[in-house]
């Protein structure tokens, strides 16, 4: 019987080190991460996209299907259309939690009890200085509409997650102040990066500052301003956090949020922190909010892009040649099935090797000497550069038949 390691298995070869007692130890990891999905309310801010009612359903849909625990479907005081959507994305009966976004606002709660949501997201600035300048509120005004708009919705049976805009620019002693007065409302506490500054360190850091006296599960909703997303959500979450939320392909405001395919892949593989969502069903669901959001999904995109299982380099290709068979994660951290991918694809172009045309040859039914096989990976390469880009599978078949002068 073989023992069993969390960084190989036949589907994954991740870091050992990821997993040294030294680390692990001190790390304070759920046995399960709640994975709330926000692309139909904060994935929806990114300048540009717009997603009408049955694009709502059809991306609801599809996340439940993928094993999501969470979908906030937007913030029904938008637009009829999203009111509508919210809605009729509750009464489908998902497995998955639906809950709407909303202001302290009595209003606000009234719309979302009107869509028949069991929970709804109740947003509030948290910090002096935004309350001051961008919202032109007396502080204490923010803390009264707080405590009078949670306590409503507590009142009419919601579950409600208190939503701390710009917390990690907060002054702790006023953010305290805020939580202390909304705590015996609210259910859980989202953590808000809203404009994505924090490191992991300080991430971490913040987190346990709130954990000695939130007794409530803390949430965390971080942006990717620069670039730490999803290495944010992980910090907090090994310091005590137990919901991460997240938006498909990334997309959000300014430089978007957390990546549902990337946190979920990282949780399961590099801390073995186990999620009901699917890792199979992960490319599927990106492509369908690429398709509804017409934002394109760079080609370079963990998990998800078109170039995350495209080889060219030759000696990559000859590795991959070499272990396909027998040890695939030799060449690449993850197989492509597991996250609902096909195989691994070697292109033909400037950096091909020998070995890569051999194999592109073989696949066609094509013989060649070495000396044959050595005049079609020059003229690859020729080609490769005037073009600026890999040949096509026919390029790559009509240059063989000039080189080799066959029919």
């Amino acid at each position: 019987m073989s023992h069993y390691t969390p960084w190989f298995t036949d589907k994954w070869f991740v870091s050992q080190y990821n997993y040294v007692d030294e680390i692990r130890r001190g790390l304070k990891l759920p046995e399960k991460v709640i994975i709330h999905d926000t692309t139909l309310r904060d994935g929806e801010q990114q300048p540009g996209i717009v997603f009408r009612k049955e694009d709502k359903l059809k991306i609801a849909l599809a996340l439940d299907e993928a094993g999501v625990d969470r979908i906030e479907a937007g913030m029904p005081s938008v637009s009829r259309d999203d009111f509508e959507a919210i809605k009729e994305i509750a009464k489908q009966g998902l497995n998955a939690m639906v809950m709407a976004f909303s202001r302290c606002l009595k209003n606000d709660v009234d719309m979302a009890l009107k869509c028949d949501v069991p929970g709804v997201v109740m947003e509030l600035p948290s910090s002096r200085h935004i309350i001051k300048y961008a919202y032109r509120w007396p502080e204490e005004k923010a803390i009264e509409r707080a405590v009078e708009a949670i306590e409503y919705a507590k009142q009419h049976g919601l579950y409600v997650t208190f939503f701390t805009i710009d917390a990690t620019r907060a002054e702790f002693d006023f953010l305290r102040k805020v939580i202390d007065a909304v705590h015996g409302y609210m259910d859980s506490l989202t953590v808000a990066d809203t404009f994505g500054v924090c490191s992991p360190l300080a991430i971490q850091y913040f987190i346990g500052k709130l954990r000695e006296f939130v007794k409530v599960p803390i949430e965390i909703h971080a942006h990717n301003d620069f670039g730490l997303g999803v290495a944010n959500t992980i910090a907090a979450i090994i310091s005590g956090a137990t919901v991460a939320h997240v938006t498909v392909n990334g997309i959000g405001e300014r430089s978007g949020n957390a990546a549902l395919e990337e946190l979920v892949l990282a949780l399961k593989l590099l801390l073995n922190v186990d999620v009901n969502v699917k890792l199979e069903k992960l490319y599927k669901v990106s492509k369908i909010v690429e398709e509804l959001s017409g934002v394109s999904i760079p080609p370079h995109k963990p998990i998800v892009g078109l170039n995350v299982f495209r080889i060219e380099s030759g000696i990559i290709a000859d590795w991959w040649i070499t272990v396909k068979d027998t040890r695939p994660t030799e060449v690449v951290p993850f197989v492509p099935p597991l996250v609902g991918r096909k195989d691994v694809e070697i292109v033909i172009g400037k950096k091909s090797g020998k070995a890569s045309i051999i194999n592109k040859l073989r696949s066609l039914g094509i013989e060649a000497s070495e000396e044959e096989v050595m005049k079609v990976l020059l003229k690859v390469k020729e080609e490769a550069i005037k073009m600026k880009r890999p040949l096509t599978d026919e390029e790559f078949v009509n240059m063989v038949r000039e080189v080799l002068k066959r029919s």
